[in-house]
């Protein structure tokens, strides 16, 4: 099977966009706040320039644990979502991505494909 028609051009010229226009360092001031191990959080910060090649690794490997593939990373929701949290400044695991809203999972989603596309 091809995966030629795998990544949409629109979508991909328009995130290369976003990523000339992003810094590695992102706050996000969620919409509303969440509840995460008894912690109350207002905004997250992901320090993406801190990631390693281990922790893309690491990603894979859970994912396959899981048995879902990234095929393409970069527009991979559940391997960006595990990036941002590995990023994260605060001890959070992807699993509170489920729990803060769309708007939000999509702005934190959008940082963590930006980065990587400055990196290609």
């Amino acid at each position: 099977m091809a995966l030629k028609n795998a990544v949409d051009e629109e979508e991909m010229n328009q995130a290369v966009a976003e990523a000339e226009a992003s810094d590695s360092i992102v706050e996000i001031e969620l919409k509303k706040p969440v509840v995460y191990n008894g912690k109350s959080y207002e905004k997250l910060t992901f320090d993406f320039d801190s990631l390693t090649g281990k922790d893309g690794l690491d990603i894979e490997n859970e994912l396959a644990a899981l048995g879902k593939v990234a095929v393409v990373p970069t527009f991979s929701g559940e391997y960006l979502i595990r990036m941002a949290a590995k990023a994260c400044t605060d001890p959070i695991g992807s699993d509170m991505f489920e729990m803060i809203s769309l708007h939000d999972y999509n702005r934190i989603r959008s940082a963590a494909r930006s980065f990587l596309l400055r990196s290609e």
